[in-house]
């Protein structure tokens, strides 16, 4: 199933980073990566705080109690 999904996601992929290419130019492209790495790092940094102070929460002990 996976070979499948890599034979349609590998061309529409290729055309969808060329509109892009495009549409942003080669001189905003590296803006544009620079803004999504940072944005994912962000969100996985916030998940993973979530994730630990619900852990924390659930916790009793770590409440004092």
């Amino acid at each position: 199933m996976h070979a499948v999904f890599a034979e349609i996601i590998g061309p529409d992929l290729l055309i969808v980073l060329a509109i892009v290419a495009l549409l942003f130019g080669g001189s905003q492209l590296p803006k544009l990566a620079r803004g999504l790495g940072s944005a994912s790092h962000e969100f996985r940094k916030g998940v993973e705080e979530g994730a630990g102070s619900h852990i924390e929460s659930d916790n009793p002990s770590a409440l004092g109690g």
